[in-house]
């Protein structure tokens, strides 16, 4: 007799991780096939065990390695043996609630029949969660497809490949299909789309660039926070950041990072390992005064600098990827958003002022 299960575990919200390369998944379905089980294959023999689901969407979750066997990830054509351990996997909480379509405006940057690229706002949470269930990034997704039969509207993560944080701002690409999401998935999961962000960290780079590859993971102590883990440790995943300097302001500096992996709050807890705390960043120690003067100046100065960037100074600048249909290479650039231009003319303000009277 197959055994089934159905478990529901719990999740972090505003997560800064693609769904495919964290591999942070939630387990939906659970089969142990029958001792008398003949050999088919494992597509046809989910479709036989789960309701209404169809083969494609099946062989699509795949694709994507979300069906584990014996504790491997298995393509559609795997055949089902006596004993095996079968696993559908999710990147949602399986008993999320229905995803409630709300008319937010979208700041679309390219749209066509495959896919969006979307422009997120900070302070916007990507998708439904414990304390979020309207106002999201999905809810405004769900109205602006409302009319679309192809967008899955029923996936609690509708169209979603990867997300940035609640406080990041910046783009993201958005499948309109399944078979957009299964093909733009595998390119997160494998490494080849490319990511670059703006950051302005605490701290001025004796170097002009770097790279730091250590490997991340949830914090012991705090499970709201990540950690880097220099000499590996169970449940640590391997993390890759490049960084360049762009603009030096002697207290803070601004930096260009480029992903090889997409782990939580990966830039975050890099540069605070190097000792550059992203500016303004208060789960990472971000939100205190770490360099300049103790003048009541300076610091009233930092404060409005506060008060004008109210989050984490990180914006997803660049987003490149191929296309799911045409195999085109796209590649997408954002404007730095208001908040952390103004952040940025500051300091050029402060620093141009500092210079000149140091030369007087």
């Amino acid at each position: 007799m197959t055994d089934y299960k159905d478990i529901s575990l719990s999740q972090e919200e505003n997560l800064e991780e693609d769904f495919y390369e964290s591999r942070e998944l939630y387990e939906q379905w659970h089969f142990v096939a029958d001792p008398g089980q003949t050999l088919l294959r494992i597509d046809k023999f989910l479709v036989a065990h789960i309701a209404n689901v169809s083969r494609s969407r099946i062989q699509d979750a795949a694709d994507s390695g979300m069906i584990i066997v014996n504790g491997n990830a298995v393509k559609s054509n795997y055949r089902v043996k006596p004993g095996d351990d079968i696993r559908v996997m999710v990147n949602y909480q399986p008993n999320d609630t229905e995803v409630i379509p709300e008319n937010i405006p979208l700041d679309i940057v390219y749209e066509d029949c495959d896919l969006m690229v979307v422009n997120k706002p900070a302070g916007m949470v990507v998708h439904p969660g414990h304390g979020n269930f309207t106002g999201t990034l999905v809810n405004g997704l769900v109205w602006h497809f409302k009319d679309d039969p192809q967008f899955p509207s029923d996936d609690p993560r509708p169209g979603l490949v990867h997300r940035i944080d609640k406080d990041t701002s910046g783009l993201l690409v958005i499948a309109k299909n399944p078979e957009a999401k299964a093909f733009l998935g595998a390119q997160f999961f494998n490494k080849t789309t490319e990511r670059c962000y703006h950051a302005l960290v605490w701290g001025n780079f004796e170097e002009n660039e770097g790279r730091v590859d250590i490997p991340i993971g949830r914090s012991k102590r705090d499970r709201l926070q990540m950690c880097v883990y220099p000499d590996g440790d169970e449940g640590s995943k391997h993390a890759v950041t490049n960084y360049r300097v762009l603009e030096r302001f002697g207290y803070v500096t601004l930096v260009e990072c480029r992903l090889e992996t997409g782990r939580t709050h990966q830039i975050r807890v890099h540069m605070q390992h190097l000792g550059h705390p992203l500016f303004n960043d208060a789960r990472y120690g971000g939100n205190e005064i770490l360099k300049g003067t103790r003048f009541a100046k300076y610091k009233q100065f930092v404060e409005n600098c506060f008060a004008v960037c109210p989050r984490q100074a990180l914006h997803a600048k660049t987003l490149g990827f191929e296309h799911p249909r045409t195999h085109e290479k796209m590649f997408f650039t954002s404007e730095t958003p208001n908040d952390f231009e103004l952040l940025l003319q500051k300091w050029r303000n402060y620093t141009a002022a500092r210079d000149l009277n140091n030369e007087e």
